[in-house]
C-alpha cells in the first residue's frame, strides 16, 4: 500500500498522528505539505503575520523530525484541490490520508479533492483528531445539536473513552524508489514579506510537548482560580498548540486528566470541552463564521465610528484593561482569556462596534486564531452567540480589573504610561492627580461607562423587543 500523509497545518506532529501510524502499518509513506495560495500567498500572509511565524516553524521542526524518522517531508507549491489528485496520480498513491478540518471552507475543499480522487480510483480517508468526539456525534435526545454548553459537555463526558494517544513511530519507510520528487523549501518568515516576531511562542512539537509538561507540574495546580487572573501565569498557554496540531487535543486531555488535580483539572477539562463545543456548533452551522447564532440580532444596529474603532485597536480608549489586551494581542499574538472577554464586551456593549470587526481583527493578530473557538468566543460576548453571555450583562472594564489584576501588574506591562501611577487608580486614571495624568500622556476614556451601558441596554432593547428579556 502507497499512502501519501497530507500534513495540512491542524496536525504538524508525529505523535498521536493516526494517518502517519497507519500508513507506516501498510507500507510506503509520502509526507505531504501543500503551500496553498489560499495561507501562503504573500499578501494573504501578511493578513496573518503570527499565525505563520508559528506555522512555519512548526512545519520545519516537522520536515527535520521525518528527516530523523527515516523519511522525508515534500513540499509542494499549488491550490490544494489540483495539487492532491495531480500528485496522488504521478505517484500512483493507492490512498491519500489526512486529519479532519471543521471549517465550511475545508469541508469544500476536502469535497472537491476526495471527488478528484476518487475519479482516479485512489481513496481519500479523513481521520478525527481536532476534536475529542467527530463533530455531529454528540447529539440531543431529539437527534440535534445542544444550543446549551453544559448539557453538550455532560453527553460529551458520557461519551468520552479516550484510548491513549498513539506513539510516534521510531522509524519511516523511506520514501519510495524512483519517486518523481516536485518540492521545495519551506517558505521563510522574510520570504512571505514578514518581520519576525521573537515576542511570539515558538513552534514546533518539542516547544509544544515543553508547555504541556510545565503547565502539568506548574499551573495546573491553582488553575480554578488563577486561570482568572491577568497578572499572574496561570493558564496552560497550550491554545496555539491545539491550533496547529503540534499537540492533540487528546493528548492534553490525558495529560491532565492523569495529574489527578482534583477541581483546577476538572476546570481545565471544562475548557476543552468548551473548544470542542465550538467546534461541534461550527459543525453543525457552518453560517457562524458570518452570521450570529440568534437570529434576533440580524441587522443589529452596530455603530461606525472609526475613531472609536482605532482606540480600541491601538489601545488608546482610556480603560487599561481593554488598552492592555490591544497591545498584547500585537505585541506577542495573544490575550489573557480574561482580557480578550473584558475588550471583546467592550467592543460590543460600551462601543456598539459590530462584533465580526473584533472577530476578524483577532483572527488576523492571535497566534492561536482558531475560526471555531474565535467566532464562538465574540459572539459569547456580544450576546449573540449559542449559550452565549446574556446580552444585558455589560462587563465593568474597571472593576475587572480591581479584581483579576489586583496589583496592576498586566496593565503597568502593557501600558507603561501609567507604571507610576498608584495602585489605587490604576484601572481609574482618571483618578490620579492632574500632574500625573499630563505627564503621562494617557488618554481620558473614550465613553463613560454608565452612559455607554445604558446606551447599549436602550438600544439591544429597541431591536430585540421585549421577549429578549426572557432570555
Amino acid at each position: 500500500m502507497r499512502s501519501i500523509v497530507w500534513f495540512r497545518g491542524k496536525d504538524l506532529r508525529v505523535a498521536d498522528h493516526g494517518p502517519l501510524v497507519e500508513a507506516a502499518a501498510s507500507g510506503e509513506v509520502i509526507p505531504l505539505f501543500v503551500l496553498d495560495p489560499y495561507f501562503f500567498a504573500p499578501e494573504r500572509a501578511r493578513d496573518l503575520p503570527h499565525r505563520m511565524q508559528f506555522l512555519l516553524a512548526s512545519l520545519a521542526e516537522l520536515a527535520a523530525t521525518l528527516a530523523g524518522l527515516g523519511s522525508r517531508l515534500l513540499v509542494v507549491p499549488g491550490r490544494s484541490v489540483e495539487v492532491v489528485p495531480r500528485l496522488a496520480a504521478l505517484w500512483q498513491a493507492d490512498q491519500v490520508l489526512a486529519h479532519r478540518w471543521v471549517e465550511p471552507f475545508a469541508r469544500e475543499r476536502d469535497r472537491r479533492v476526495a471527488a478528484a480522487l476518487g475519479r482516479d480510483g485512489v481513496a481519500f480517508r479523513c481521520f478525527e483528531g481536532e476534536t475529542l468526539l467527530p463533530p455531529g456525534s454528540v447529539r440531543t435526545g431529539q437527534d440535534g445539536m445542544f444550543r446549551v454548553f453544559t448539557p453538550f459537555a455532560r453527553a460529551c463526558s458520557a461519551r468520552l473513552d479516550l484510548q491513549a494517544p498513539l506513539a510516534a513511530p521510531r522509524r519511516l519507510p523511506p520514501l519510495p524508489p524512483g519517486l518523481p520528487v516536485e518540492t521545495v523549501a519551506i517558505p521563510t518568515v522574510a520570504a512571505l514579506g514578514l518581520v519576525p516576531n521573537p515576542a511570539l511562542q515558538t513552534g514546533g512539537e518539542a516547544a509544544g510537548q515543553g508547555r504541556l509538561r510545565a503547565f502539568v507540574d506548574g499551573a495546573l495546580a491553582g488553575y480554578g482560580e488563577g486561570r482568572d487572573r491577568m497578572d499572574q501565569a496561570g493558564t496552560s498557554r497550550l491554545s496555539a498548540d491545539l491550533k496547529f496540531g503540534t499537540l492533540s487535543v487528546r493528548t492534553v486531555w490525558q495529560a491532565v486528566a492523569a495529574a489527578a488535580a482534583g477541581a483546577d483539572g476538572r476546570a481545565y477539562l471544562n475548557e476543552l470541552l468548551w473548544r470542542e463545543f465550538s467546534h461541534h456548533l461550527l459543525h453543525a452551522w457552518p453560517e457562524l463564521l458570518t452570521q450570529p447564532f440568534r437570529p434576533a440580532f440580524q441587522g443589529f444596529p452596530w455603530r461606525e465610528d472609526e475613531a472609536t474603532w482605532t482606540a480600541w485597536v491601538e489601545g488608546r480608549t482610556g480603560y487599561p484593561v481593554v488598552d492592555a489586551a490591544a497591545r498584547q494581542l500585537l505585541a506577542e499574538g495573544f490575550v489573557h482569556n480574561r482580557a480578550r472577554m473584558v475588550a471583546a464586551s467592550f467592543l460590543t456593549k460600551h462601543l456598539l462596534l459590530d462584533y465580526r470587526r473584533g472577530e476578524a481583527h483577532y483572527l488576523r493578530w492571535l497566534t492561536d486564531g482558531d475560526w471555531a473557538a474565535n467566532s464562538s468566543g465574540w459572539q459569547w460576548s456580544a450576546g449573540c452567540g449559542c449559550d452565549a453571555q446574556p446580552w444585558f450583562r455589560i462587563f465593568n472594564p474597571v472593576a475587572q480589573g480591581q479584581r483579576f489584576d489586583p496589583d496592576g501588574a498586566y496593565v503597568r506591562r502593557w501600558v507603561p504610561e501609567l507604571a507610576a501611577y498608584p495602585t489605587a487608580c490604576v484601572h481609574e486614571p482618571w483618578k490620579a492627580p492632574a500632574a500625573l495624568q499630563a505627564q503621562s500622556g494617557y488618554p481620558a476614556p473614550v465613553v463613560v461607562h454608565a452612559l455607554a451601558r445604558a446606551r447599549f441596554l436602550d438600544t439591544a432593547k429597541a431591536h430585540l423587543g421585549r421577549p429578549a428579556l426572557l432570555y
